[in-house]
């Protein structure tokens, strides 16, 4: 299992943090939309899963303040 952190974050900090890992996500489903045209079946499983596990992050993020 992996590693529990604390981290203390301002509003403008976790905001910050959601638009860079949104951006981030935006980049492997584009790489992810690319290796399907290439037929490269093994680059889209990674990608997806990486877009995933972003979009993961992201929404529990987004409970620490809804209003973002």
């Amino acid at each position: 299992m992996a590693k529990t952190i604390n981290l203390s974050l301002s509003d403008d900090e976790l905001e910050i943090l959601i638009d860079a890992l949104e951006a981030d996500m935006e980049g492997y489903l584009d790489s992810a939309k690319e290796a399907r045209g290439n037929n490269n079946r093994e680059d889209v499983a990674t990608f997806t899963e990486a877009a995933q596990r972003i979009a993961t992050l992201i929404e529990k993020l987004r409970k620490l303040n809804p209003e973002l």
